[in-house]
């Protein structure tokens, strides 16, 4: 893969409290290890206010670092044929139900066989275009829905498009619904959990309240059925939209997502036999203003067969448990 040098300057603000040159950065530019900032720094690519830097140089007010990092070029995407589940489409978007398994763009590990290879080839069997706006790696693209999640996700055709619905995203003005199944029993019929996050100061791919940049994070829940002690089904509204903020905020409840180890440890993916396919998280709603009619649409995916699979072999094991158990 070809790779070209991105030449990046920063400034030590004077809010920043001494800390590690390699831990700086890694908290800085999330794409780069630390071990891969370290071999930088070796390599003389990273510098202080025109320096040689060691990893362990303490970071200063008013330092100036320059990195010199080599990135690979961006990709030219191939079409696949990759089945779609379109509810909609019109000459402003498409909405699809993505299934569980699909990585939505191109990144590091995925070059292929994404959602936008199947948008690609889509949309060249129909004479469509997407919107520009997204780069080459993520045409059309407004938002997005981790691998194992599945449901709504909407796609924008034109960049009149993309501009409004990315607007509403900003002013978390869209509609949207999950339904999830959680380790254990919730006992509040309902609950608002208020909880900033970021990237893990630590733990690099989590995110969790341990950051160096939390951003205010809302989340709305509400139990639509305990199945025994063993998990709970519940329908959730996140107020704003940071990454893994569904899963991060009821974890910290004490309620992780079924088959969701990073926030949940080895007990969520396997209970009492069990076994969980992936986590259990589906987008089921996505309202908005349509960008071109101006009024509201709403779409909805239903409930995946995997998660009804799950559903069906807890209620089993809830009943034997509870006639064993009068």
């Amino acid at each position: 893969m070809p790779f070209t040098e991105v030449r990046t300057e920063l400034l030590v603000t004077a809010g920043e409290s001494p800390k590690r040159l390699d831990l700086f950065l890694a908290n800085r530019d999330p794409s780069l290890s630390r071990s891969a900032l370290q071999r930088l720094i070796h390599e003389g690519r990273i510098t202080i206010n025109g320096k040689a830097a060691k990893p362990s140089q303490k970071i200063q007010p008013g330092d100036r670092i320059l990195l010199e990092v080599p990135r690979p070029e961006p990709l030219e995407l191939r079409p696949e044929s990759i089945p779609l589940d379109i509810l909609h489409e019109d000459d402003s978007l498409v909405v699809l139900n993505k299934p569980a398994g699909l990585v939505v763009h191109p990144a590091p590990g995925h070059w292929s066989g994404t959602l936008v290879n199947a948008l690609l080839y889509h949309f060249a069997s129909t004479g469509s275009v997407l919107s520009s706006i997204g780069g080459k790696e993520r045409p059309g693209l407004i938002h997005r829905l981790d691998k194992e999640t599945s449901g709504v996700m909407v796609v924008a055709k034109s960049d009149q498009a993309h501009q409004a619905l990315s607007a509403q995203f900003k002013r978390h003005s869209i509609m949207r619904v999950y339904e999830a199944l959680v380790w254990g029993t919730i006992k509040k019929t309902e609950g608002l959990v208020e909880l900033a996050i970021g990237r893990d100061t630590k733990e690099r791919k989590k995110f969790s309240p341990r950051t160096a940049r939390p951003k205010p994070s809302t989340t709305q829940f509400r139990v639509a059925e305990r199945i025994g002690k063993l998990a709970t089904r519940v329908v959730v509204v996140p107020k704003t939209g940071r990454t893994h903020q569904i899963r991060v905020h009821l974890a910290s409840l004490g309620h992780p997502l079924l088959g969701d180890p990073t926030y949940g440890g080895g007990k969520v993916r396997n209970l009492q036999g069990i076994m969980i396919p992936r986590v259990m998280l589906h987008a089921r709603t996505l309202g908005f203003v349509h960008p071109a009619s101006g009024g509201p649409v709403e779409f909805v995916a239903p409930l995946p067969a995997d998660m009804h699979a799950v559903l069906d072999q807890l209620r089993a094991r809830a009943s034997t448990s509870r006639s064993t158990h009068p």
